[in-house]
């Protein structure tokens, strides 16, 4: 007969955390394996991750970044969205066991929705994925799925799934 797992919202969190982390890394690497476009349009020149670093600097700070700066900003930004959402997650699937069902499929179409189609589009990040070409569109939310997958991966072997 096997024990159930006490709830946890630390391990939870941890793992989940560490679960968008590692998810975050392989999105990047998935990213860095696709074709960019050879002509993107003037909105699409910096990524999103890179505007919202330089409005986050403008809105809290007062100031512009630099391309040096945006170099570092960028990534800070896309590594620490995917860890605080896989943290969520982690802390989600603690008290809602359903929710990990898939292997993280689900999560990661989830963050793809929220995030790329809905979010970063409405707050002037990127343009609306209506858009942007299907093929990139499909690479995107093969990275989402990716990510979702990895971050699952983690948490379940660090903490099970119950």
């Amino acid at each position: 007969m096997r024990l159930k797992r006490r709830r946890n919202l630390w391990k939870g969190f941890l793992a989940g955390a560490l679960g968008g982390f590692a998810g975050s890394f392989a999105m990047s690497q998935v990213h860095a394996l696709l074709p960019k476009p050879e002509t993107a349009p003037p909105a699409q020149k910096e990524d999103s991750t890179v505007k919202a670093a330089s409005a986050l600097s403008q809105g809290i700070f007062g100031c512009e970044l630099t391309a040096q700066q945006k170099k570092i900003a960028g990534p800070v930004v896309h590594y620490s969205f995917g860890t605080g959402v896989g943290a969520i997650y982690g802390i989600a699937v603690e008290f809602a066991k359903p929710g990990c069902t898939g292997w993280g499929i689900p999560f990661g179409a989830a963050v793809w929705l929220g995030a790329h189609v809905i979010a970063v589009p409405a707050l002037g990040f990127s343009e609306p994925v209506m858009q942007s070409a299907p093929l990139m569109e499909a690479a995107e939310f093969s990275a989402h799925l990716v990510y979702g997958t990895i971050a699952e991966s983690l948490r379940y072997v660090l903490v099970g799934r119950g």
